[in-house]
């Protein structure tokens, strides 16, 4: 699946960001949030896709919060408050001035925001193959 795929290509370069290059470098701590902001709405969307294969009620349409708390109601999002907090961070990452709130961030992406994008691959991949060929 198209979406799926996206997501996990750009999940992977997220994976392989160098994050002690971006405790000291301004561009590339700029990159790795830009490439998180990516990554997040490539997820949800994955999400929603593999939700309407799966005959989600609501998920034709949504907001990335909508699509991500009808996920969790149908277990594919596993950690709601990691999600949400993603969300947030998500929105306000376009208005990051202060070198603390670049510090924060980068440590969120690193610390918790990787590791529930890798479950949420792993619990896509693991939905679409249980859809079978019905999605083809």
């Amino acid at each position: 699946m198209k979406k799926l795929d996206n997501f996990s290509n750009c999940l992977n370069v997220l994976k392989n960001a160098n994050f002690i290059l971006a405790n000291n470098d301004d561009i590339y701590r700029t990159g790795v949030i830009r490439q998180f902001n990516l990554t997040f709405e490539l997820a949800w969307k994955a999400l929603q896709a593999v939700l309407k294969i799966h005959g989600a009620l609501g998920a034709e349409t949504g907001s990335s919060r909508e699509i991500l708390q009808l996920g969790y109601k149908m277990g594919f999002v596993d950690d709601s408050a990691v999600w949400l907090l993603m969300l947030k961070k998500r929105n306000l990452s376009v208005h990051i001035y202060n070198e603390d709130e670049v510090d924060e961030m980068i440590i969120l992406i690193r610390d918790s925001f990787i590791p529930a994008f890798i479950v949420l691959e792993e619990i896509l991949r693991k939905k679409l193959d249980e859809a079978g060929d019905d999605w083809v």
